[in-house]
């Protein structure tokens, strides 16, 4: 049985999934990705590598880091996630630069059971308490953690991310990144692959369903969200958001408000 429930609290999405068939489609977020596979293994793709993670583990995932995701075997999994804003986890860690995860799977009771806790918090709606369990489980995230990337940014790529965030509602052209950022079609793809993992083209629809997420998360209007974004109808929406979330737009827009 698929079963996905989103909830916001205090700046924090919290994901409970269960899920047997159904596949993600590779995509990425924007904020870090952070969750606990209760039971089964929960199999993705990440950086070219297969990961499995098994009961107990914490999965982490950095910003824009692409993955897909599955469950490994018929027996299907169920597993929490929760979704921090950068900005967020810079705020409580007072760190000055981004923190980065080296290690895709990590088994710690301690932090598997401060995430699950987290995550009640934030269905529960309990803004106070999830303001006080961040901050225990910021502090073991980012003990061991070194600061700041461990590469330097390719700045074409910064600029074409950029271009591509700031033109949603049109149709993508890539001639147009080729033109500004003096690349050929060919050039771009391979580049930006590099450094993303996924193409300009996935990438430039995984934020638009982002985009739309903000949106229906603030104003619950999806059929604003539509139209802001660019999809030509909800149901065009609808079949990527599920894609990404395990759940139409609209379902979404039921759950979080």
């Amino acid at each position: 049985m698929e079963k996905f429930i989103y909830k916001k609290s205090a700046g924090i999405t919290a994901l409970s999934a269960s899920m047997t068939d159904f596949k993600y489609k590779k995509h990425s977020h924007q904020e870090y990705a952070i969750g606990v596979t209760l039971r089964g293994i929960q199999q993705y793709n990440l950086e070219g590598s297969r990961q499995l993670s098994h009961q107990n583990g914490v999965m982490l995932f950095n910003p824009e880091q692409a993955h897909d995701g599955m469950a490994h075997d018929e027996r299907g999994l169920d597993y929490v996630m929760l979704y921090i804003d950068p900005e967020l986890l810079l705020e409580v860690s007072e760190r000055k630069e981004i923190v980065r995860f080296s290690t895709p799977i990590v088994y710690n009771n301690s932090l598997a059971s401060k995430v699950v806790s987290l995550a009640s918090a934030v269905f529960e709606e309990n803004e106070a308490l999830c303001s006080e369990l961040l901050l225990p489980l910021t502090d073991s995230l980012t003990r061991s953690t070194p600061s700041g990337y461990d590469r330097r940014e390719d700045l074409l790529m910064v600029k074409a991310k950029t271009m591509l965030q700031d033109n949603l509602t049109s149709v993508l052209k890539l001639e147009d990144l080729c033109h500004e950022l003096h690349l050929s079609k060919f050039q771009l793809i391979r580049l930006f692959k590099a450094h993303t993992g996924i193409s300009p083209y996935q990438y430039f629809l995984n934020s638009k369903i982002e985009r739309a997420k903000h949106l229906i998360e603030q104003h619950g209007d999806v059929y604003a969200a539509v139209a802001e974004c660019g999809f030509v109808d909800l149901t065009h929406l609808n079949k990527h958001f599920k894609s990404v979330y395990g759940t139409t737009a609209f379902e979404y827009s039921l759950l979080v408000h």
